[in-house]
């Protein structure tokens, strides 16, 4: 059977394979459905195919030696794959991996059907190589294009969120030069500077962690002994202050006791519980909840308000990918809306040794949830 009949008739269970490799082998699968993890590769498959069964120049097939096909005026199914797997977080490597497993498929289901391998199949195995070859290198360039612009919506967000602080500081300090000023004048016009100073060193902090991840040096955890208890009413007491027109609730149970870096899960708390006040709503309540759950020690986040979309749980914590338009009053949220917080959230409890999950309902509102080993 010629490769382009074979493909054209055998496209499911191509698409299984594809599907089974890429959940066996790509974290970033995991939560992913099959119609996502799937989505351009039949249309993919299908353009190889009609490519392998027309005419070809040699100045077409040059073209596609280099990676390069004629421009048609619309983006490609392998360009919009691209796209969408830097979206959901896969990297280069993994994107080259479906393209390399999807020919290593073909070929193998083909090479199980087909007994022969003439003049004229040995030429159709080279079209289809260069049809992969000419997909993989769209979705690659795709893929760039899109970190390229995310890393200048970054810039943006960082200039536009410094912006904020900044301002009320120097407003602060400027309120604070000016004579007669009542005591109560002062004290509010210092906090309002202190909120902003915190507001500043939170972003740093996150920008040092991030980097200090991507360079492959992970973020430091240095555990002791201690009871998760009081670090859990700390960030619950830091929360108050800087959000004294929220509400933070606390129920803790059992035996807290465990190993563990004081410094660095306190950070984890309160980035997830400024997550979870910026996004839920106002007049509801943030929950953080505290369970012994025999080895292991149960942390739970949870906060009311409108789910997160199914699509958007398998990127929530990727570096700088937000989910959904923070609104409100800049004044009441002190945290950056860099969406690193989250990102730093899960190194910390991997760091741990742990675990962290998310799950989002408008029955049980979300919840992000934490398994830390006790020692």
């Amino acid at each position: 059977m010629r490769l382009s009949a074979f493909l054209a008739a055998n496209l499911e269970p191509v698409l299984v394979e594809w599907e089974s490799f890429a959940r066996s082998t790509i974290p970033a699968t995991g939560t992913m459905t099959t119609l996502a993890i799937r989505d351009h590769a039949r249309q993919i498959l299908l353009v190889i195919v009609a490519d392998m069964e027309s005419a070809q120049t040699e100045a077409q097939r040059h073209l596609k030696s280099e990676g390069r096909a004629p421009a048609t005026g619309t983006r490609s199914p392998a360009d919009k794959h691209g796209s969408l797997r830097q979206l959901v977080g896969f990297d280069l490597n993994q994107l080259a991996a479906e393209f390399r497993a999807l020919r290593a498929t073909v070929l193998r289901l083909w090479a199980e059907k087909s007994r022969t391998a003439g003049p004229e199949e040995l030429d159709e195995v080279s079209r289809f190589n260069e049809g992969i070859d000419q997909a993989l290198a769209e979705s690659i360039a795709s893929y760039s294009e899109h970190v390229a612009t995310s890393r200048d919506t970054f810039l943006a967000m960082l200039g536009h969120d410094l912006r904020t602080p900044l301002g009320a500081l120097a407003g602060s300090l400027d309120v604070l030069g000016r004579p007669g000023l009542t005591e109560a004048q002062r004290d509010r016009t210092l906090q309002i500077g202190k909120r902003s100073v915190a507001s500043i060193s939170h972003m740093i902090t996150d920008l040092l962690e991030y980097t200090r991840s991507r360079l492959g040096r992970g973020i430091e955890v240095v555990p002791n002994s201690g009871d998760l208890g009081d670090v859990c009413q700390y960030a619950l007491d830091e929360m108050r202050t800087a959000y004294p027109a929220g509400e933070f609730t606390g129920e803790m149970v059992g035996d807290l006791s465990a190993q563990f870096d004081a410094g660095r899960i306190r950070q984890m708390l309160i980035n997830l519980l400024v997550n979870a006040v910026q996004h839920g709503d106002a007049g509801q309540p943030v929950t953080l909840e505290l369970r012994a759950a025999g080895k292991a020690v149960r942390l739970v986040v949870r906060n009311r308000g409108k789910p997160i979309p199914p699509e958007s749980l398998q990127v929530i914590f990727n570096p700088l990918v937000q989910i959904g338009a923070l609104e409100g009053d800049s004044d009441q949220r002190p945290s950056s809306s860099l969406g690193l917080g989250l990102y730093i959230a899960r190194e910390i409890a991997t760091g741990h040794g742990g675990t962290i999950e998310v799950t989002s309902t408008a029955a049980e509102g979300t919840a992000f949830i934490v398994e830390l080993p006790r020692g």
